[in-house]
């Protein structure tokens, strides 16, 4: 599996709003909606959305593309002459003896799990940097969320993506975007580094 599929599905999670945004859009569009009354202290928000659609979140898409893009590029000095290898002993294979063959096999068989591991440790370094980011990101964006909550006179607040409808008016996304903002656009960070041989993270979250 090439790093890029693992940077997709980062990627996935970091824009997931813009995708659930335009559902919410086209379902608006297609189907009358529920509508009702504004209720008084209920407000909404989706962190998906302020990652997606804030300059700070896009510019961590970015980043963490480019660092996938990098990884990948390694992995892939490292399993060209691996390729090559294995494409001259088939070439060969006839004309070597059994214990030629077990030698050879044996030999491309390790260099194959070391790029193959190295691939993984790569995967789970691309994630504990997504996660890291992620809680930079909240960080920022908490006080800003506060602050709008407070403005709206909120009495809860509410998942937009889990509501299946009803008068969004007070729906706090769009402020919260703006105010992250203006105070701050763009974040810097590299690849973390975990130890060879380390199994997924743990209690990692977003």
């Amino acid at each position: 599996m090439r790093i890029d599929r693992t940077l997709s599905a980062l990627a996935a999670i970091l824009l997931a709003g813009i995708p659930a945004a335009a559902a919410y859009a086209q379902s608006s569009d297609s189907n009358p909606p529920l509508g009702g009354p504004v209720i008084s202290g209920v407000c909404f928000l989706s962190r998906e959305a302020i990652f997606a659609n804030a300059k700070v979140g896009k510019a961590a898409s970015a980043r963490l593309k480019q660092l996938a893009d990098q990884a990948q590029s390694e992995i892939d000095a490292q399993r060209k002459p691996l390729d090559a290898d294995v494409q001259a002993y088939r070439a060969q294979a006839a004309s070597l003896s059994a214990d030629q063959r077990q030698s050879r096999e044996q030999g491309l068989s390790q260099r194959m799990q070391k790029v193959q591991e190295d691939q993984a440790l790569r995967g789970r370094e691309l994630e504990a940097t997504r996660v890291k980011a992620m809680g930079q990101i909240a960080q920022y964006a908490q006080p800003v969320i506060t602050e709008t909550y407070r403005n709206k006179s909120c009495g809860v607040l509410l998942d937009r993506n889990a509501v299946l409808g009803g008068n969004m008016a007070n729906d706090l996304t769009p402020l919260v975007v703006q105010g992250l903002d203006t105070k701050i656009t763009t974040i810097s960070f590299n690849l973390e580094q975990l130890p060879a041989g380390s199994g997924a993270l743990n209690g990692a979250s977003q």
